[in-house]
């Protein structure tokens, strides 16, 4: 899977799960400043890739993701460490 097809992924999750506009939702949209995602919000994102993704993943492992680009590379990275 392409950081592109991630990223409609991601989009879509955003908007289902936080009702987030999709004309606020771009690569460079700061997670808490630009989308108002708190902590609690955080949690639920990354249970919404884990199922995504197929496999758990760490709280650590997200810890440094600041933008909507830093999850989809942080995804990125862990779909091909599966392969």
């Amino acid at each position: 899977m392409n950081r592109d097809e991630i990223y409609e992924k991601l989009k879509g999750f955003l908007i289902e799960l936080f009702e987030i506009p999709e004309e606020r939702i771009s690569l460079d949209a700061h997670l808490s400043d630009d989308l108002d995602l708190d902590s609690i919000d955080a949690v639920d994102l990354i249970l919404k890739l884990q199922e995504f993704i197929g496999r758990k993943v760490s709280a650590e492992q997200f810890r440094s993701v600041r933008t909507v680009r830093d999850v989809i590379d942080q995804v990125h990275e862990l779909l091909g460490q599966a392969a």
